[in-house]
Formats: structure tokens, C-alpha cells, sequence
């Protein structure tokens, strides 16, 4: 008598990894641990929504001094800038610190994800909620400020993945001069400050000084918002708004610079990142 075995299949068995799987798994494994994360939710959504109100406040200031400021167009920028500031940046490199010190990092090392993948997969999560409130921020903005519609958007999507490259790579830089999550207020404030005080955010490149607002265009993070702004209403404060074409000419500088400083933030990033704690 012959006996029929049956071998249970497990569900999914067969199916190549492939990177995009496996990042979808770790994005899955990090949303779950963001969202157990009340301090981390607080800062990704509440946190940059309250700076928003002071963004208002402290452009309609400047407006007084200033009668050609577009309060309504800065305000969805800076707004925008934030957002990607503290979720992506701030956010992650909290993330990071914390996985390191859980020992996730070394032990997802010794499978089948690469480097690269295990850092873009802790960071789809945050990546992914920035860019929702960016569009739910563009189009609330756009509805209830009677917005144009952008002049070039290929500008504000190059200016966007110039932002959230470079803030992932300074993330992953920032984690390796953090010891502990708790410290990772104190670690990331300069790149923040800057962010916000010297990208044209709270204060526009075109009220301060000429020196001060050319050094100010060399900051990491200046290019890739000043394309945002420019592929939406078609200036960067610099000059009187264009059409499409005249928008590239314009957006020259910005795309070199911030390149520049997305390939020498990567590469600081490769060279310094740590993969297990301090000892």
C-alpha cells in the first residue's frame, strides 16, 4: 500500500527577491514601528503643521517691510520645505540611530538585502508620509490661496527628489555623530536651523542682504526648494517670474548646486554611516 504525502507549500514560496520586495517588506516593518512611535508621530505630523502657523506669522512681518512679497506663494514653500525637513530628515535619522542600537541593522546585513536597500527601506515609510503632506499642503494651498497652476512642474519634481535625496543621505550622515535617539534633537538642530533660517523659508533670500542671501544659495538644501519654488510660480525671488522656458535658465545654478551637495552628502554618508553601536 502505498501512502500519498502531502508537503505543505509555504504561501509566497517561489517568488524571486527582488528589490523591490524587499524594500516593500522593510517599509512595511518600519511603518509599523513609526506608527507605535507616538514622540516620532508627533514630530512627522504635528510638529511641522504648528511651525506652519509661525511661518504665517513671521511672512506677514516681513510683508509690512516689504509690499511686493508673495506671502501666499512663500508660504506654501516654506510650508512644503518644512514638512520635508522634520519627516524625512529629522525623522529618519532617529530611525536610523534607533535600529542601529536595536542591532536590526547588522542582522539585516546578513541577509539578502544590499546597503542600499536596507537604508531606503527604513526610510520609505517617512519618505512616503513627506510626500503626502507636501500634496495635501499643495493642494489645500493651491484651493484656498487661489494658487496658479505651476509653471514648470519637471522643476518642482527635480527640485523634490533633489530634497528628499539629500535629506536621506544627511539623515544616514547625521546618525553616525548620534549615539542615542534622545540625542538626536541636539545632532540634527544645525542642519534644521539652517533649513529653515537660511533656505528662504521663514526668511526669503530676497529681502536679506545681497552677500547674505548669495551665501545662503549655497547651502545644502537652498537649490533643490528654490526649484520648487521656481517649477511653481516661475521664480526663485531672483528675478520677475517667467514661463516655462525661461524657468531652465533660471534653474541652472540650483540643479549644479544642489547635485553637488546630494553627491558629496551620499558620499559622507557611505564613508561615516555606522552600522552597529559605539563600543
Amino acid at each position: 500500500m502505498s501512502t500519498a504525502a502531502t508537503t505543505a507549500v509555504p504561501q509566497g514560496a517561489g517568488r524571486p527577491s527582488t528589490t523591490a520586495r524587499r524594500l516593500l517588506a522593510l517599509g512595511r516593518a518600519e511603518a509599523v514601528l513609526l506608527l507605535r512611535n507616538r514622540t516620532a508621530l508627533f514630530t512627522a505630523l504635528l510638529l511641522p503643521l504648528l511651525l506652519v502657523f509661525g511661518l504665517k506669522n513671521a511672512l506677514t512681518e516681513q510683508a509690512k517691510g516689504n509690499p511686493g512679497l508673495d506671502v501666499d506663494s512663500l508660504l506654501v514653500n516654506g510650508a512644503v520645505g518644512m514638512v520635508l525637513a522634520f519627516v524625512v530628515y529629522y525623522n529618519l535619522t532617529a530611525a536610523y540611530v534607533a535600529r542601529r542600537g536595536e542591532l536590526v541593522l547588522k542582522r539585516l546585513r546578513t541577509g539578502e538585502a544590499r546597503d542600499a536597500e536596507i537604508l531606503a527601506g527604513t526610510a520609505v515609510p517617512s519618505v512616503g508620509l513627506a510626500l503626502l503632506m507636501c500634496t495635501v499642503i499643495g493642494g489645500v494651498g493651491a484651493f484656498a490661496l487661489d494658487l496658479a497652476a505651476p509653471v514648470n512642474p519637471l522643476l518642482m519634481a527635480a527640485g523634490l527628489v533633489l530634497a528628499v535625496g539629500t535629506l536621506m543621505a544627511l539623515a544616514a550622515l547625521s546618525s553616525a555623530f548620534t549615539r542615542t535617539v534622545e540625542s538626536a534633537g541636539i545632532t540634527t538642530m544645525p542642519v534644521l536651523l539652517v533649513t529653515q533660517f537660511g533656505s528662504g523659508l521663514f526668511f526669503p533670500l530676497e529681502i536679506m542682504p545681497d552677500r547674505l542671501a548669495d551665501a545662503c544659495r549655497l547651502l545644502p538644501t537652498t537649490p533643490a526648494f528654490q526649484l520648487l519654488r521656481l517649477g511653481w510660480f516661475g521664480t526663485d525671488g531672483s528675478a520677475a517670474p517667467t514661463g516655462f522656458a525661461g524657468t531652465w535658465a533660471t534653474a541652472a545654478p540650483h540643479l549644479l548646486t544642489g547635485t553637488a551637495w546630494f553627491a558629496l552628502a551620499v558620499w559622507g554618508a557611505v564613508r561615516y554611516f555606522r552600522w552597529e553601536p559605539r563600543r
